[in-house]
C-alpha cells in the first residue's frame, strides 16, 4: 500500500476522470509512494469506518452525491467552503484532522471566463445540489445574477415548467448542474424548452462523460456556444493538488 494515499469519494463513480488524472500526475512527478483510488460508497455513513481502515490517506476528492452530506464528518471548513455550503476536496492535516475545501468554484470560473461576453449577465442553474452551489458562488463573484431551477419552485428556485421563451431572453447562460446525461445514461437530459436557445446563449454542462451530452447537443443545434465540464475538472483538480501538497 502506498504511503501517500488519495482518492475520490462518491457513488457509482467508475466513470470518473480523477483516478486517471492523478495516477498520470504521480507517474510524471516520479512519486512512487503515491496512489489514487475510487472509493464508492452506497451511503456517506460508511466514511468513519473507511477512514479507520485507511490510515495512509492524505487527501480526498468528493463528488455526487456527497458534497453536502460529508460536511458533518469534517473537523473544519475553509472560508469559501463554508460560504458555498459544499465540499469537494478534503485535506488530512498533520494533526489528523479533516479540513474541507471547495475547488469547484475555481474550476468553473476558469472554464467559463473565456466564453463570456458583455451580453452574458444572468445565469440559470439546472439543479440545486452541492455542485450548483459552487457554480452560483463563482457566478456571483463574477457579477452574474443566478437563479436555480428545481423540480418544484421554492424560495430562489423556479420550476422546470416555468421556463419559457421569455426566460431564455432574460438568462443568457444555462448550466446543467444535474447528473442527467452522465454515461451510461446518455439518452436523458433536463426537461427545458431547448428550441429557445440562440447563438447569444452559453450552454455549460458540468458533465464530461460523454464529451457532448444530449443537453449540449440540443443547445448546439440552436446555435448556442457549448462547453462540457472537463476543463473545469482539470482546473479544480490542480487546485486540490496544491491544497494537498501545501
Amino acid at each position: 500500500m502506498a504511503k501517500h494515499q488519495f482518492g475520490l469519494v462518491g457513488k457509482n463513480i467508475s466513470y470518473s476522470f480523477s483516478k486517471a488524472h492523478f495516477t498520470k500526475k504521480f507517474e510524471e512527478l516520479n512519486l512512487l509512494d503515491y496512489s489514487y483510488e475510487n472509493f464508492d460508497f452506497q451511503d456517506i455513513s460508511e466514511l468513519p469506518n473507511f477512514l479507520k481502515n485507511n490510515p495512509n490517506l492524505k487527501g480526498l476528492n468528493v463528488t455526487i452525491p456527497y458534497k453536502e452530506s460529508i460536511i458533518p464528518y469534517l473537523d473544519k471548513l475553509s472560508k469559501k467552503a463554508t460560504e458555498i455550503g459544499a465540499v469537494n476536496t478534503i485535506r488530512f492535516t498533520k494533526k489528523g484532522k479533516l479540513k474541507g475545501y471547495n475547488t469547484d468554484y475555481y474550476g468553473f470560473q476558469k472554464a467559463l471566463e473565456p466564453l463570456l461576453q458583455s451580453l452574458h449577465k444572468k445565469a440559470l442553474l439546472l439543479g440545486t445540489g452541492g455542485a450548483s452551489k459552487a457554480v452560483a458562488y463563482s457566478l456571483n463573484q463574477m457579477g452574474i445574477d443566478t437563479t436555480y431551477v428545481s423540480r418544484t419552485s421554492s424560495g430562489n428556485a423556479i420550476g422546470y415548467s416555468q421556463i419559457t421563451a421569455e426566460t431564455f431572453e432574460e438568462y443568457q447562460i444555462i448550466i446543467n448542474c444535474t447528473p442527467l446525461g452522465t454515461s451510461p445514461n446518455i439518452d436523458v437530459c433536463p426537461e427545458i424548452p431547448y428550441q429557445y436557445f440562440t447563438s447569444n446563449h452559453i450552454a455549460f454542462d458540468l458533465i464530461y462523460n460523454p464529451a457532448e451530452t444530449l443537453f449540449l447537443q440540443k443547445a448546439k443545434e440552436q446555435g448556442a456556444v457549448i462547453k462540457n465540464g472537463l476543463e473545469m475538472l482539470v482546473f479544480q483538480a490542480e487546485k486540490a493538488w496544491k491544497i494537498w501538497r501545501f
